[in-house]
């Protein structure tokens, strides 16, 4: 089955790619890796999730804000690579989350992410990752992802 086939199967669409908010491009291709920048649950322009885990965000929203950054990076991929069949393998996730200190709960937020990514790429997609607390993410987001991706 095609990626396209199984994105529309699971419901969801990838959007345009995010204008970036500062002095970067979505994403770099280096030989057969893509580094996707930092991407933000922006829809349709929009911030949908700010804020800082354990005080203005639970889990499930984080969750849900991990999720839309994951499609947002797949966005980013798609201004290099418009054919995500052509994606071999995501390599890394780096998912950062707004979170009090206390949280431990980062793991279970950029899960939205890498579940997600699992789901449409199936083995392809299951990757190495980091989950970080931050103290403050750019626009006061509640999630942040960046990954790396091989392409053929």
């Amino acid at each position: 089955m095609s990626i396209e086939a199984r994105l529309l199967e699971l419901g969801i669409t990838i959007p345009q790619a995010t204008k970036p908010v500062a002095a970067y491009v979505p994403a770099v291709r280096t030989g057969n890796l893509i580094f996707v920048s930092g991407q933000l649950p922006m829809v349709a322009g929009e911030l949908k999730f700010k804020g800082i885990l354990g005080r203005d965000v639970d889990v499930a929203e984080g969750y849900e804000a991990a999720r839309i950054c994951a499609i947002n990076c797949l966005a980013a991929i798609k201004t290099i690579e418009p054919d995500l069949n052509r994606i071999k393998r995501i390599v890394k996730v780096t998912g950062f989350v707004n979170s009090v200190p206390e949280s431990g709960d980062q793991p279970k937020v950029v899960n939205g992410a890498s579940e997600l990514l699992q789901s449409v790429f199936g083995d392809r997609g299951i990757h190495a990752r980091a989950a970080i607390g931050m103290s403050g993410l750019p626009l006061n987001a509640a999630v942040e992802v960046e990954m790396i991706v091989e392409v053929e």
